[in-house]
């Protein structure tokens, strides 16, 4: 058996699935949040990778390093304000952190 695009696509589809599900489902936990974008941004990840290697480019995956660095900047910024918050509140419920609002 051999490992098609569309193998490659349907397991990002359902990476994309279950983390828009995540999102949705746990509007509460703010780390179970971060998760589940971080899973959103390796399931795009892992259908450009599977264009750009059956489609002989290396622009896919060139453009993976660069969302890979705005992913690990955006959950250490994400962790960073979290802890914060935490130190603050005493709590990470999303419902409880009303001090962002402009």
């Amino acid at each position: 058996m051999t490992v098609t695009l569309s193998h490659y696509l349907c397991l990002g589809a359902l990476l994309f699935a279950m983390s828009v599900v995540g999102i949705f489902l746990n509007r509460r936990n703010l780390i179970v949040l971060l998760m589940a974008i971080e899973l959103m941004l390796l399931a795009v990840n892992m259908n450009f990778v599977a264009f750009s290697h059956y489609l002989g480019d290396m622009h896919g995956q060139i453009f993976v390093f660069f969302i890979l660095t705005v992913a690990a900047a955006e959950s250490a910024i994400g962790l960073a304000i979290l802890v914060l918050l935490f130190r603050n509140k005493h709590s990470i419920s999303v419902e409880e952190l009303n001090e962002l609002k402009g």
